[in-house]
């Protein structure tokens, strides 16, 4: 029988999907208490660590909980009792209960928060909303010809060459390198002191994201038989095909607005939404961001989208959508923060269930939000 995983080997398979380097830079994700070292027979998932997750990860015995939004957002001035922040991580510490969070990392993942909020309601043919940018590099390195495919798999197995759903891309051009070796050298050819020397080389270049740079420079340092590896790296002005924010998608057929809203309250068990929009309305093409995401309105727009289903919108960004007429040219919904990624609690554990079966993965029975909705009779 396997050993239990710790929480370290854990942390590193959510990591490989979801890389901290990806991000948003005021966030703070990771392990936020607790012993890496520590193994996991049982998991909670949640989207927030609250003292009602704290006492169900008790009752489960568990040895790890597992949130979308971070405990610890900002640097704390002491670990006590006197506020509510400091109060729950002293407990979680306490209890000897890993506490890991994962949040705008798993936003900007293929098949992250989005994409499962696109599934939850329909959609099909779902990419990205928006690519990063300013996030990829391009490595070019010049490697001898028995050499080659060592460093080009190096390379890959470290993350680079990744476009789109392809793995391992690159491309080789062949030539001629030539070196004078110095006297305190240990040439791979040739002697230190010695002569001009040329080696039949061959040009690779990869593409690589900014989080990977370090393990693909570490591999290439590894795998490369020469003692100075030459290299070049530089930017790519491109959007990043495996990491961004948001996603866009259709509907199997077009729905008028109010059968939509219908499927995104029923679909999301949001008790009521917020909407701009027009009941004439059709819609089918959609883009959708968990959580706040009301800085894409604009780019859902662009996209050429019927409709647009976010959270936390304020009063002013709904006239974000009106035409010069005062008409809503694309519908704005929304459900509610909690509505739009409370399915990241089911996200995790059937993603984790596929990877680490023996650890008995639980969803949380407590609904984390602090809001509530009041309807008048």
């Amino acid at each position: 029988m396997a050993s239990a995983p710790a929480i370290a080997d854990i942390a590193d398979a959510l990591e490989a999907w979801a890389p901290p380097g990806s991000a948003q830079d005021y966030d703070n994700v990771g392990l936020q208490v607790g012993d890496a070292a520590r193994s996991v027979d049982t998991a909670l998932l949640a989207l927030d660590a609250t003292p009602q997750v704290l006492q169900e990860a008790h009752a489960h015995d568990a040895d790890l909980v597992v949130t979308h939004h971070p405990l610890l957002f900002r640097p704390l001035d002491g670990v006590t009792t006197d506020s509510y922040v400091s109060n729950l991580a002293l407990r979680f510490a306490e209890a000897e209960i890993g506490l890991y969070s994962i949040h705008t990392n798993l936003d900007a993942a293929p098949d992250g928060v989005s994409f499962a909020l696109a599934d939850r309601l329909g959609l099909t043919d779902v990419g990205f909303l928006d690519g990063f940018e300013e996030t990829l590099y391009k490595l070019a390195v010049f490697v001898p010809e028995g050499a080659f495919d060592a460093v080009r798999e190096a390379l890959a197995d470290a993350g680079a060459g990744r476009i789109g759903d392809y793995e391992a891309c690159a491309f080789s051009v062949a030539g001629t390198g030539f070196f004078t070796p110095g006297d305190d050298t240990d040439p791979h050819i040739g002697t230190a002191g010695g002569d001009v020397e040329s080696a039949d080389e061959r040009k690779l270049e990869v593409e690589v994201a900014r989080w990977n740079l370090g393990p693909v420079l570490g591999a290439l340092e590894a795998a490369h038989p020469y003692e100075e590896v030459a290299y070049d790296l530089y930017p790519v002005h491109q959007k990043n095909t495996r990491a961004g924010l948001g996603a866009l998608g259709h509907l199997p057929a077009p729905e008028p607005l109010p059968a939509f809203l219908d499927r995104v309250a029923d679909r999301l068990d949001a008790e009521s939404l917020r909407y701009a929009g027009t009941d004439d309305a059709s819609v089918e093409r959609v883009a959708v961001c968990g959580g706040a995401g009301s800085d894409f309105i604009g780019t859902a727009r662009s996209a050429g989208a019927d409709a647009y289903v976010t959270a936390d919108v304020t009063y002013h960004e709904f006239f974000d959508v009106l035409g010069r007429d005062g008409t809503p040219d694309m519908a704005l919904v929304d459900p509610g923060h909690y509505e739009t990624e409370a399915l990241t609690e089911a996200l995790l554990r059937d993603w984790l269930a596929d990877r680490f079966a023996g650890v008995d993965w639980r969803r949380t029975d407590t609904r984390t939000s602090p809001m509530r909705t009041h309807t008048r009779p």
